[in-house]
């Protein structure tokens, strides 16, 4: 019972990895924006208020940009003040971002279960943070210029999930790329560039129409302002059976 993240960091991978950086096209978006080096909100906070904030930029509804925090705040009977937060999400302004913030600050109690939730009360952007987590968005906004338009977020693979790997859902789709975002201070591991391989081959399998058009991995990220892609025939055969049979665990 494992979810795509779980799974590629469980494997042993040949050296360099499944899909190693090195054959990855770099882009550099230089804004010449230098980020604040302090911020005060946990990074898998400001990662998680970047990834639903853009998806509202994508197109989604609000709502539906923030179900997982929703969940989480369902298992806590906090739903009303979840509610409260998402109403004062209107744009990219101070307090869209605050509110945003303490919204992802519910996702533990989904994703990790009520013993990892810590009082959103104590989450407080400050306005280092806050204008670091603009800046980013206004990064999206120029990689969905270059790189867009989005045709999915929240991408699910239903009809590929199998008894390895039970859950997990990529980041959005443009016409020939499947994309990863990661607001992280560090280039792509090869745990991460395995996890979009996976959800790549899975969307592959999938019941999604739009796969038919997608011959392309990539991960994008707005805190380093560089997007990475790689056309997926470049691994060859024997590298994509290794990942479809023994890591995501479909039958020959």
């Amino acid at each position: 019972m494992n979810t795509v993240k779980q799974r590629s960091r469980q494997v042993k991978q040949p050296r360099g990895g499944y899909a190693p950086l090195k054959l990855f096209d770099i882009y550099d978006f230089d804004d010449s924006i230098v980020l604040k080096e302090d911020e005060n909100v946990h990074p898998s906070i400001v990662g998680a208020a970047i990834d639903y904030l853009s998806r509202i930029l994508f197109g989604t509804d609000k709502r539906q940009a923030f179900d997982v925090s929703f969940k989480g705040a369902h298992n806590l009977n906090k739903v009303d003040m979840a509610e409260s937060l998402l109403s004062r999400v209107i744009n990219h302004d101070d307090d869209s971002i605050v509110a945003a913030c303490k919204l992802a600050g519910f996702d533990s109690a989904y994703r990790a279960g009520l013993s990892a939730y810590k009082p959103i009360e104590e989450i407080n952007p400050d306005k280092a943070t806050i204008e670091n987590i603009q800046v980013m968005l206004s990064r999206v906004e120029s990689f969905v210029e270059r790189f867009g338009p989005i045709i999915q977020d929240g991408v699910r693979f239903d009809g590929a999930y199998t008894d390895t790997i039970t859950d997990g859902d990529a980041d959005f789709l443009t016409e020939d790329t499947l994309w990863d975002m990661k607001v992280i201070k560090n280039k792509p591991d090869s745990k991460q560039t395995l996890q979009v391989l996976i959800y790549y081959l899975m969307g592959d399998v999938s019941n999604n129409p739009l796969f038919k058009t997608i011959n392309k991995v990539g991960i994008f990220n707005p805190r380093l302002n560089k997007a990475y892609t790689l056309e997926v025939f470049k691994l060859g055969t024997q590298a994509l059976d290794d990942v479809l049979f023994n890591v995501i665990g479909y039958q020959h």
